[in-house]
């Protein structure tokens, strides 16, 4: 596990060209502002389809919908997935098996503007992940840090539009998932790439996952193919899971998780305008100010100096 943490393969954020920063901020924010549908998507499916299936599905149809462009590179990178194997499990886990299912499991008791306000905090760990890779943390980034967890502390004691749930305490997992995985694309092999790694990626957190699922279709039974149903699942399994993850990875790849995190923090603004538009759910007062303080908190936290 040391060697997978300690391995860089990918140039620093500061050596990128400037169209490729560019082009990893824009990347960045079409993965973001797909994501907050997939928030939005997790709520209104909380009552018709299991939080496993839920995910089962969503990558079942992204290995279907990535399939013509990465099956043929997974196989031709499969000796290089031997060799990080290790590090293709724990990426897996993180950021397939687990944190979708986990989001979907907050789904079912917390408000779609609450979830992507907690994920808002999601980048203040990506920072403190490299502080722990040898990347010094000063003063202004620690304030940042206190400002986004009083926001996050704040939004799951009743600052959000409903009082505090379980949801909220899985979505803080998430969130811990999700920047973990971040970090982790960071020192990604240089063998494993492109389509072909996320394909491998999404084919070994479904298989992972297989488990859950069949425990779920015993106890809970199967859910209703209703248009309701069946398209709300196409967009996460397609844009949310094949074109968002494919693109963040690329940004991570060209700015690096902090700056790609910093892009993030426009998530929780489109998931609240989403879920008010489509789900009818508002932010009272106390929304707000957790929103601000953990948007303040992170883009303090990462911001540049300059």
């Amino acid at each position: 596990m040391a060697a997978v943490l300690n391995r860089t393969t990918e140039p620093a954020p500061t050596t990128a060209a400037p169209r490729a920063t560019a082009l990893g901020l824009a990347l960045a924010a079409l993965a973001t502002v797909v994501w907050a549908g997939s928030f939005v998507t997790s709520r209104a499916l909380h009552d018709s389809v299991p939080p496993v299936q839920h995910a089962f599905w969503r990558w079942v149809v992204a290995l279907a919908a990535l399939a013509p462009f990465g099956a043929r590179a997974a196989w031709r990178q499969r000796k290089a997935v031997r060799r990080h194997l290790g590090y293709v499990l724990l990426v897996s886990l993180l950021g397939v098996t687990v944190y979708n299912t986990l989001v979907n499991q907050a789904g079912l008791t917390t408000p779609a503007a609450n979830m992507g306000m907690i994920m808002a905090a999601s980048p203040v760990l990506m920072a403190v992940l490299e502080r722990a890779g040898g990347v010094r943390l000063g003063a202004r980034r620690v304030v940042g840090l206190l400002i986004a967890c009083a926001g996050v502390l704040l939004l799951v004691g009743g600052g959000g539009s409903a009082s505090f749930t379980a949801g909220d305490l899985w979505m803080i997992v998430a969130a811990c998932c999700f920047g973990s995985y971040s970090a982790l694309l960071r020192r990604r092999p240089a063998e494993l790439g492109g389509a072909g790694f996320l394909f491998t990626t999404f084919l070994v957190g479904a298989v992972l996952l297989l488990p859950a699922q069949g425990v779920s279709l015993a106890v809970q039974g199967g859910f209703e193919p209703t248009p309701g149903t069946v398209l709300p699942l196409l967009y996460v399994g397609v844009l949310s899971s094949a074109v968002a993850f494919f693109a963040w990875n690329r940004a991570i790849a060209l700015v690096g998780p902090t700056r790609a995190g910093a892009v993030y923090y426009l998530q929780p603004v489109c998931v609240a305008l989403l879920s008010w538009l489509l789900l009818g759910e508002a932010v009272g007062r106390l929304g707000l100010l957790s929103m601000a303080l953990i948007l303040g908190g992170v883009v303090l936290s990462t911001a540049s100096r300059r």
